[in-house]
């Protein structure tokens, strides 16, 4: 017995960097909070773990917005979200764990960065357009 079988669109290469940088950005986060539990006095990798674990959902809806609707600002969002975890969140791990920091202004240019992307998703949600003619 032969089923129906309807083409699906392919999966998008923002939706596969996604839902990877989402795995990576949960499981990282998952991985401090519990090393800071032991191993931190500072409070620092404790905040880099919640920065990773609340924009880890974010990543992977991004992805999914852009698999199925134009948005013109959404991968410069994309972007400019991951430059600035990292950075804040690289930042706070290396002045947690060596005492120094990746480079000076790094957590504060992250979190710039940071801050920016909501604006530039804010910003998208005026321009979204359907993904195609037939959407």
């Amino acid at each position: 017995m032969q089923t129906a079988h309807t083409p699906q669109e392919p999966i998008s290469k923002l939706l596969r960097l996604a839902i990877v940088l989402s795995g990576l950005s949960g499981a990282a986060g998952v991985g401090l909070l519990a090393l800071s539990a032991h191993a931190d006095t500072t409070g620092l990798m404790e905040t880099a773990a919640h920065m990773l674990l609340f924009h880890a959902p974010v990543f992977l809806g991004m992805g999914i917005v852009a698999q199925v609707r134009s948005v013109p600002f959404l991968p410069v969002a994309f972007a400019l979200m991951v430059v600035g975890i990292v950075l804040f969140s690289g930042d706070l791990i290396a002045r947690a764990t060596i005492g120094s920091r990746l480079f000076p202004m790094a957590a504060p240019t992250g979190g710039l960065l940071t801050i920016t992307s909501w604006i530039a998703l804010a910003f998208s949600a005026i321009r979204i357009k359907p993904r195609s003619a037939g959407a």
